[in-house]
């Protein structure tokens, strides 16, 4: 009997559709964010009620909640890439017509490493601002809710006061963890003050992080007792809906949202029509967009503790203290265009995003490097962006800063490389690889080093081979095994390898069960992108970061970190 019921209810809705003029069916499939999916699936399920279709066919709307970063896993997997940090996505998880992811960060991540993602449409639905969440006491300790608390104020107090226990969600896999970095990064400022500024925060951070939001909100405070209050977490960067949702259930110690100056990116919640869908499906995808600007949609989102894009909010929206009227209306533009996607990241390139994402894996995650240098005799032209110091002095203040940012889970060996630099061989070792826990001072000794030699030229190919069987041999697992090579040029020693024999060489040692990331760094224009490109080709994983500047060198090494892939820039 119930399925005769099911069936005929079935029927019945299909009935309706007919009797409203449409036949056949074509199924949408969307997959939402949990916060937001309610809210997209009751307007979607109305929709199709009162009629949806597309040019007489008939609309059927499947909506799935389906978390941002796993989504981003499948649809990174589908491309033949990894998203750093994310992993790979369930076999189960399948690509919808539809994502709605949290951030349009996610969006801008995936359009840089994966070729041929570019979905359509990609605007705005909904909104959250990022706020710093505190238990009540903790900040009513700092002012709140009276006096305005800045992300410089916040680095202040994480760096003077002892009790205040910070956490975050791993950037890696949540917006509102990158969101909250890049705010703090920005607030560090530039130069080697900043540097060491942000250093700090991200090794406290580090101390508190989650791989899930639900776990950083479970690691506030469940009791008034002081004792609890000062042992539990007392701030982290999460969404104003997290707030809202958590205060919801009344819990013994609220949470206040602080909404630190000046606003960080927010989620945004793009409508991303995936690159795959067919026309007819596009076309009910924008039905379904048309009916999300709908005053009922507001409302729904209200009642789920979202905003609209516009940045005010709908019925049953539970406001926190201190809140907004309106937060800053989420933009339309995503890298600097207007055409795939929100305020998340607007302004922002995938290096930027890199860039952080490349630190945060620098503290947290342990990994074994050799850094090899080039040290050929053009390593001595000035760099006019970089108060004419030589690409060689550049270069130093760029190894300098990246071992300054690595923790002690690491392993660095350091080579230079140019031609004859040990008898007939191209390059030499400094410093074999060696844990910075025991070797911190000897490698940063060791920087000096990196001189140009007088006529030397590029012995890139052999270098490369030798540089990788190196990290070959004495591979181990649990790590980020990985060659980082800086060179300002092409390959110029005749004498040595020819660039076939390389590939085959790299093709042939490459096992999948040891990978080893082969990252190339290409400084000022004489490099041939062409070349390295080929050669990081015969490699499963890395890629090749050139820029035309080499005072970018830092950003270019950190960036280098943050990516699966390369990228010119």
């Amino acid at each position: 009997m119930a399925i005769v019921v099911v069936v005929a209810g079935s029927y019945f809705g299909y009935q309706q559709l007919a009797d409203d003029g449409c036949s056949g069916s074509i199924r949408l499939t969307v997959a939402a964010t949990p916060e937001i999916a309610p809210a997209v699936d009751q307007v979607a399920q109305r929709w199709v009620q009162d009629g949806a279709n597309v040019n007489g066919t008939c609309v059927a709307v499947a909506v799935e909640d389906v978390n941002s970063s796993t989504m981003a896993g499948a649809v990174a997997g589908e491309h033949k890439v990894v998203l750093a940090g994310v992993g790979t996505a369930p076999e189960a998880v399948k690509v919808p017509d539809l994502w709605i992811p949290d951030s349009s960060t996610w969006i801008l991540r995936l359009k840089s490493e994966a070729p041929g993602f570019v979905p359509s449409d990609g605007k705005p639905i909904a909104q959250s601002p990022v706020v710093l969440a505190m238990p009540e006491p903790v900040a009513k300790s700092v002012g709140w809710p009276t006096q305005q608390l800045g992300w410089t104020q916040l680095l202040k107090m994480m760096k003077e006061n002892a009790n205040l226990r910070t956490g975050i969600t791993n950037p890696q896999r949540d917006a509102t963890g990158l969101s909250g970095l890049l705010a703090l990064g920005q607030a560090a400022g530039a130069g080697a003050n900043g540097q060491a500024a942000r250093v700090q925060a991200l090794n406290a951070l580090a101390q508190g992080a989650s791989q899930t939001r639900d776990a950083v909100i479970e690691s506030f405070p469940r009791s008034l007792d002081p004792n609890d209050i000062g042992a539990a977490l007392s701030a982290a960067p999460v969404s104003e809906q997290n707030v809202v949702a958590y205060n919801a259930a009344k819990p013994p110690v609220p949470l206040a949202a602080l909404y630190l100056e000046p606003s960080p990116m927010p989620l945004d919640y793009p409508f991303a029509v995936m690159p795959e869908t067919d026309l007819p499906k596009q076309q009910a995808a924008a039905g379904l967009r048309a009916q999300l600007s709908s005053a009922t949609f507001k409302n729904a989102l209200g009642a789920a503790g979202l905003r609209s894009p516009d940045g005010s909010f709908g019925a049953g929206f539970a406001r926190p203290l201190g809140s907004p009227d309106a937060s800053p209306p989420a933009s339309n533009s995503v890298g600097g265009n207007g055409e795939n996607g929100g305020t998340a990241a607007a302004g922002l390139d995938a290096s930027a995003l890199s860039q952080v994402i490349g630190s945060w894996t620098a503290i947290t995650q342990p990994g074994r490097v050799l850094a090899v240098f080039d040290v050929s005799g053009s390593m001595n032209t000035k760099v006019p962006t970089a108060k004419n110091q030589t690409r060689a002095a550049v270069t130093r203040g760029a190894a300098a800063a990246g071992l300054q940012m690595f923790n002690d889970k690491w392993a660095v060996g350091v080579w230079l490389f140019s031609t004859e630099m040990n008898g007939s061989k191209p390059w030499k070792e400094i410093v074999p690889i060696k844990p910075l826990a025991t070797a911190r001072s000897e490698l940063q000794a060791s920087i000096s080093e990196i001189v140009p030699k007088k006529d030397g030229d590029t012995g890139l190919y052999d270098t490369v081979l030798d540089a990788y069987k190196n990290v070959k041999a004495n591979w181990q697992g649990g790590k980020v095994n990985s060659v980082i090579l800086f060179t300002d040029g092409k390959n110029e020693n005749d004498s040595g390898i020819k660039l076939p024999f390389l590939v085959s060489e790299l093709k042939r040692l490459n096992d999948p069960k040891e990978p080893i990331r082969l990252v190339i760094i290409g400084i000022g224009d004489q490099v041939d992108q062409n070349e390295l490109q080929t050669i990081v080709k015969a490699t499963p994983a890395g890629g090749v970061f050139v820029t035309k500047d080499p005072a970018r060198m830092s950003e270019i090494f950190v960036e280098a970190i943050g990516r699966r892939t390369g990228a010119g820039s």
